[in-house]
């Protein structure tokens, strides 16, 4: 029987790279609140990203870990959590949109 392919973008490079490029581009959206990547990279990046600030927004300690452990920035983590988590306290969801510019 043929392999069954996997669901989700791949960007190439072993997974391990690829779990390390949506995270440092999480980081760079906290960092700058905006960023320019390709479309395919936002699409990905998106739902990661909308999980983090739904983490933030909840609070506690246990949150605040798992973020620091994918991102793997304790500043990052924190401005997350002190100042873009608060930001959406009212909305429920789609916290990031993804412009196209080209």
């Amino acid at each position: 029987m043929p392999a069954t392919p996997k669901k989700g973008r791949r960007f190439g490079g072993s997974s391990s790279h690829q779990k390390s490029m949506m995270a440092n581009l999480v980081a760079s959206l906290i960092a700058a609140e905006a960023i320019t990547t390709t479309e395919a990279k936002a699409k990905a990046l998106r739902p990661i990203a909308e999980k983090m600030i739904t983490k933030a927004k909840k609070g506690g300690l246990h949150n605040h870990r798992q973020v620091v452990s994918f991102i793997r920035d304790r500043e990052m983590a924190s401005k997350l959590f002190d100042e873009i988590g608060p930001r959406y306290q009212d909305r429920a969801g789609g916290y990031t949109r993804v412009i196209k510019i080209g």
